[in-house]
């Protein structure tokens, strides 16, 4: 009877296995209705239906479950599986995170994805070594320079209390003399309504998202930078998947990198209209704080390289080869 008891028992626990579920939760620093957002619930939802629910990812979107600035260290330390980030926070942790923030380096999708092409190599290296691999990135739409004000040159923005959600963001204050206010994303909203914040660079996405158009008025189209979101996942979670279930994420990360590219370039035009449509100016940026802004740009990639040494000089020097061959 005994060993009857036994077998059944063990019936029970192999069938359980057979059918056990594992659960991710991704965290993610922007709301709900963004697209990058909306390309992670796609993401979780294709992983879900290709290992038949086997493995379930939660998307905690707004920053509900850690801060933007908290997310890759939980993701580095097991408090969650997964979880997306802004790779620009990161510059002063290795300057590799910081360089598609460096202003007038790539200022299109052609020329970002080429920028990512010359710094994945090194990004999934130093990532490797924290114990987190890499599964895919989603550039944001260009960044311009919102204001309350009409602006001819970067002498107007001297003394303005500006946004700075990243080190090249706080440095590009430093340069033009603005004074910088570190804010996140899900913090933007409060700080624009309460006069903390001024003005600041970021896409139409975010102006849209944190309803910029209710405090500033104008948008000035730079087409500075084109940063980028990378979806990370702890070494140690994806290598206790199954083989079956690690391939269903790979392939579920490289469909949302195609399908995340190509709607922010869809939405870059669509964002715009919407500011339009509520009262926001969009305005194509005066030759002068052109000028201006792309000087800027020029102090801060040879600093970035000073800072990230051959390597860095390595990337940019394979970046501006690929750039060329497109031509």
């Amino acid at each position: 009877m005994k060993f009857k008891l036994a077998l059944v028992a063990t019936a029970l626990t192999l069938g359980t296995s057979a059918f056990a579920q594992t659960k991710w939760d991704l965290p993610a620093a922007y709301p709900a209705s963004n697209f990058h957002t909306e390309n992670l619930t796609q993401f979780a939802a294709d992983v879900d239906k290709a290992t038949g629910g086997k493995l379930k990812i939660t998307v905690h979107a707004n920053a509900s479950l850690f801060k933007a600035n908290e997310i890759k260290r939980a993701v580095q330390g097991g408090q969650a599986q997964i979880g997306e980030v802004l790779l620009v926070n990161f510059e002063n942790e290795n300057p590799i995170y910081g360089l598609d923030g460096q202003p007038f380096l790539a200022t299109s999708y052609a020329e970002s994805k080429l920028l990512y092409q010359a710094q994945k190599p090194a990004l999934s290296k130093l990532l490797d070594v924290q114990g987190i691999k890499l599964l895919y990135t989603v550039a944001w739409p260009p960044q311009g320079i919102y204001t309350k004000k009409e602006i001819g040159s970067v002498a107007d923005l001297r003394g303005i209390k500006w946004r700075a959600y990243s080190p090249a963001t706080a440095k590009i204050a430093e340069l033009i003399g603005a004074q910088p206010v570190t804010i996140q994303a899900a913090e933007l909203s409060q700080a624009l309504a309460t006069g903390v914040v001024e003005s600041y660079m970021s896409s139409g996405s975010t102006g849209y998202d944190s309803k910029t158009y209710e405090s500033l008025k104008y948008w000035y189209d730079t087409q500075a930078w084109l940063p980028k979101n990378a979806i990370l996942v702890n070494k140690k979670a994806f290598d206790a998947l199954d083989p079956a279930t690690q391939a269903a994420v790979t392939k579920a990360a490289a469909d949302a990198e195609v399908r995340g590219w190509k709607l922010s370039e869809e939405k870059n035009d669509w964002y715009k209209n919407a500011l339009k449509e509520k009262g926001m100016k969009i305005v194509a940026p005066p030759a002068k704080l052109t000028a201006d802004m792309k000087q800027v740009g020029v102090i801060m990639v040879a600093d970035w390289q000073k800072k990230a040494g051959p390597e860095g000089v390595a990337i940019v020097a394979d970046f501006n080869k690929l750039k060329a061959a497109k031509k």
